[in-house]
């Protein structure tokens, strides 16, 4: 009977024995022996590098149901160092940063405006114009006279060449007004040049040879004694500083009526409202022979001009602008003396009154007169310099306050 193989022996194709291949010549591994073919607990060593290659491939994060890899230190320039995302740290700090940066804009511009005057008002000159003897006792509200000087002091020959100013020597004054503040609206009063009147020490003249003859005092003097208004504050400005003025606000708008040539002013333009610069609107101040009015319609543009000195002055753009700022408030010593005694915050308040001299805050009037010879018309020019002496200036009636000073019968 043949014999049966064995079935635990499994022959190869040369009848070779593969025992050691199944493990059946391996002698029997004892009770505590490990398992060739069991699980093998890997290294600690090993762990650790295989986790820190696993947190790596997943781009710093970390994978679920893996082992906590070690923290990972801040790079160079990062967020910040310590806990947490360079992320949050940065939607932390940034809108502080910007708060703190803007703070600190507003503190240096506030510091800005203010030290701009205060320096600028150490160089500005000031003169004597308060007059002895008597004077009117003190009214309620604040006037100042405003004077409009001719002095060709301080301008070199090219200049009075370009302003067409002329070689006149001594002071003269081309512009009178009356500003006065108060509980009303606002007053800007012309006084002509050429308006007849008694001097004190020299009898009957023009008015403007006052300032000639005596300076501030005299016609402080004059106008006190002539009006009973009190004056409280002194502005005087030369050609130059009208120019430098008016450069200094980028320029005003003019509206002429007609078109004017005036040689004489250095006047050459066209009708219609109009850009003009420093010499322009000097011009347009100075011309009276072009103009049917004559003086009358010179104080008329001289008012103009004023107020819109005044309205460029009050724009929002000479805050906002820092070079503007510092070009007008740097030009104002050049451009105005005060009376002495006036400080910088006064000057201050002129400057703002002098803003409000046109619409509803404000009135533009020439002194009642009652002819072209510049008489003044008594009856009617004291009643409007008793409204301005009481501050009761809301209570002025049109009839009184007209741009030339005439009756409206007269000028239609």
């Amino acid at each position: 009977m043949p014999e049966r193989p064995d079935p635990e022996r499994r022959p190869d194709r040369q009848g070779s024995d593969f025992g050691w291949l199944y493990g059946k010549d391996a002698p029997e591994p004892s009770a505590d022996a490990p398992r060739e073919d069991a699980t093998r607990p890997m290294p600690t060593d090993q762990r650790r590098a295989r986790a820190g290659a696993t947190y790596s491939a997943h781009n710093g994060s970390r994978p679920a149901s893996r082992p906590t890899p070690p923290p990972i230190a801040p790079t160079p320039g990062g967020a910040g160092s310590g806990g947490g995302s360079g992320r949050s740290r940065g939607r932390f700090w940034r809108p502080r940063r910007v708060v703190q940066l803007v703070g600190l804009l507003i503190v240096a511009w506030i510091a800005y405006l203010v030290l701009v005057p205060i320096f600028a008002w150490k160089s500005v000159d000031q003169v004597a114009f308060a007059p002895g003897g008597d004077r009117p006792a003190a009214q309620p509200g604040t006037t100042y006279l405003m004077v409009g000087s001719d002095s060709r002091a301080g301008l070199t020959k090219k200049q009075r060449k370009r302003l067409s100013t002329g070689d006149a020597a001594g002071q003269r004054t081309d512009t009178i007004m009356l500003l006065h503040t108060g509980s009303g609206p606002n007053v800007l009063m012309s006084i002509p040049r050429d308006s007849l009147v008694p001097i004190p020490g020299h009898g009957t003249a023009k008015i403007n040879a006052a300032f000639a003859w005596g300076g501030p005092k005299l016609l402080v003097q004059t106008i006190e004694q002539n009006t009973g208004i009190r004056i409280d504050d002194y502005v005087e400005i030369g050609f130059g500083g009208l120019v430098k003025t008016v450069n200094a606000v980028g320029g005003i708008t003019i509206c002429p009526t007609t078109a004017m040539n005036d040689p004489l002013a250095g006047l050459h333009i066209k009708a219609g409202c109009q850009h003009a610069g420093g010499v322009k609107a000097l011009g347009y101040a100075r011309s009276r022979h072009t103009q049917a009015l004559g003086d009358i319609g010179r104080a008329q543009h001289q008012r103009e001009v004023v107020s819109a000195i005044g309205k460029k002055v009050a724009s929002p753009m000479t805050v906002i602008n820092p070079f503007r700022y510092w070009k007008l408030l740097h030009a104002v010593p050049d451009l105005f003396t005060f009376g002495d005694g006036t400080s910088a915050f006064r000057a201050a308040e002129w400057a703002s009154a002098m803003t409000h001299v046109n619409g509803k805050n404000g009135l533009t009037c020439g002194i009642p007169i009652s002819d072209l010879a510049v008489h003044w018309d008594h009856a009617r020019a004291l009643r409007l310099i008793n409204y301005i002496k009481t501050d009761h200036t809301a209570d002025i009636p049109a009839s009184l306050c007209t741009p030339s000073g005439l009756p409206k019968s007269v000028t239609g």
